[in-house]
């Protein structure tokens, strides 16, 4: 490891191997089912990973970069709830037939 590295350079690769590692999750759940599919963990990866880079943007003090993953969690945490709440109306439906 080059000796300008820090801690926060180690954060960030971490970061964005952890947010670019939902991809490599998205297309192994598609090979098994033989269809585009997007599975729960993908949308988790994408918090976390999203979560970390946007911590170490801060810590850059890049306003672009900022910008660009601090949006991005809105959207993930959004298709969660509405993944759960559509589970959660089809236990209902199963359970009122």
């Amino acid at each position: 490891m080059p000796e300008s590295w820090d801690a926060w350079v180690v954060i960030g690769f971490i970061a964005q191997a952890i947010f670019a590692g939902r991809f490599l999750v998205q297309w192994i759940a598609s090979e098994k089912r033989g269809e585009s599919t997007i599975p729960i963990v993908f949308w988790y990866l994408s918090i976390i990973g999203s979560a970390m880079l946007l911590t170490y943007a801060i810590h850059k003090q890049d306003p672009v970069f900022i910008l660009g993953q601090s949006t991005g969690s809105i959207i993930y945490i959004r298709n969660l709830i509405l993944i759960y709440r559509k589970r959660a109306a089809l236990a209902t439906a199963d359970e009122s037939s």
